[in-house]
């Protein structure tokens, strides 16, 4: 059955969306189809507003609608410490939990040679300019725990060491609730690695 030529165009563009599948986009368009034009219209502003409004924060490359995020504003945070992130929604992530008060800076991805992206694709010269400008006496490696989180990580940290200022990595290991058996190799032997004294 073909579709409505404006219907499947809807679909067509959908279906790019990141984890969008066929199903997903024609739930999508028909539950479109069949609100009130009102609310597909709030939807249709909003994402004509953040393609227009927001933009890379110039400190710490978050998104932002001022030139400086909230984050980098804010005279709560601590400025001494910077935690070092991949995307801006690890930051969410990070600030979901309430237990980090420092700044940020977004990488904008991790090494990855075999895809083309090494050092100068990423913002490693930004962070080294901050660390030269701004009196950072710690950073905090919080790329993903895979082969492209862990070369980035080690990349930068040579690069910070000799500045005389903390390279710390998120720890690693057992999840919460977990159980032994459904470990992985990798995850229990950093658990090993990183266990604590109680």
């Amino acid at each position: 059955m073909s579709q409505a030529p404006a219907l499947q165009k809807l679909l067509d563009e959908l279906e790019r969306l990141p984890g969008i599948g066929s199903k997903s986009a024609q739930r999508i368009a028909y539950w479109m189809m069949n609100t009130d034009s009102a609310t597909v219209l709030r939807l249709a502003e909003a994402i004509t507003e953040v393609k227009s409004t927001v933009h890379f924060c110039s400190r710490c490359f978050n998104y932002a609608e001022d030139d400086l995020c909230e984050i980098c504003q804010s005279d709560r945070r601590d400025e001494g410490v910077i935690c070092v992130v991949a995307e801006p929604r690890d930051i969410a992530a990070i600030e979901r939990t309430g237990a980090f008060s420092g700044l940020y800076h977004v990488l904008g991805g991790e090494l990855a040679p075999m895809e083309g992206i090494g050092p100068d694709e990423l913002r490693i010269a930004d962070l080294l300019r901050r660390l030269a400008s701004e009196d950072v006496r710690e950073i905090i490696l919080a790329t993903n725990p895979n082969v492209e989180g862990e070369t980035t990580a080690a990349y930068i940290a040579r690069l910070v060491k000799p500045l005389d200022i903390t390279v710390s990595r998120l720890a690693s290991g057992m999840p919460v609730g977990g159980e032994l058996d459904f470990v992985d190799e990798v995850t229990l032997s950093r658990a090993i690695e990183a266990r604590r004294e109680l």
